[in-house]
């Protein structure tokens, strides 16, 4: 019997939580041939994706790695450029988790990632920002019933890197994404001004320093 060069991976916490729940995690192998599938997406520095089960980051870590790696290819040579877009790529990445301390651990795994890209420390104006960031895309609550915790419906910012280090913010309803990705094909399509998908909030242009206020 050949034995398996893969290393042993714990795929639950407890089996309480897999009784309770549901929860068991999908092993690295299998996360890195479902991206494999996509890679286009994954290599695309701006392309969004959305874990509506996202425990720690299982996929969106890996995700987020690649489009990294579409950063430092593209923008590497100039530290200003490498930083901004690393946060742009943090930005694309959303998840919804029920249980609290899977949401808590998904945000620190995406930002130490990011922190160790850009050579950031904990605490500093980038690690900051890429806090506020992730508190806004990675949103505990229930993705079927599109509530978060509090029982209110789920919002999502869409991010835009304008460049020389400005972004742009609107909110927009996940509800209401899921009725414009069923037209459309994917969240956050840009759809005429006269249409009923508008945001619930637009934001003037930010920079890192106003997200790590």
């Amino acid at each position: 019997m050949t034995k398996d060069p893969r290393p042993r991976e714990s795929l639950v916490k407890s089996r309480q939580r897999v009784a309770d729940h549901g929860e068991v995690f999908t092993p690295s192998w299998l996360v890195e041939d479902m991206l494999d599938l996509v890679k286009d997406e994954t290599d695309r520095i701006d392309s969004r994706f959305l874990e509506p089960a996202c425990g720690s980051g299982n996929f969106l870590v890996p995700v987020l790695e690649r489009k990294l790696a579409a950063v430092k290819a593209r923008h590497g040579r100039s530290d200003f450029e490498k930083r901004h877009y690393a946060l742009f790529a943090l930005m694309c990445v959303y998840g919804i988790e029920l249980l609290p301390d899977n949401a808590a651990e998904c945000r620190d795994n995406l930002r130490e990632v990011f922190e160790r890209f850009i050579g950031a420390e904990t605490g500093d104006e980038w690690s900051r920002a890429a806090r506020a960031v992730l508190t806004a895309n990675i949103v505990r609550g229930d993705a079927l019933a599109m509530t978060d915790s509090t029982g209110r419906p789920i919002v999502f910012p869409e991010w835009g890197y304008l460049g020389r280090g400005k972004y742009q913010r609107r909110d927009f309803r996940y509800d209401n994404l899921t009725q414009r990705a069923s037209i459309q094909g994917t969240l956050f399509d840009a759809f005429e001004a006269h249409e009923i998908f508008t945001p619930v909030r637009s934001y003037p242009q930010l920079t890192v320093k106003d997200l790590a206020a």
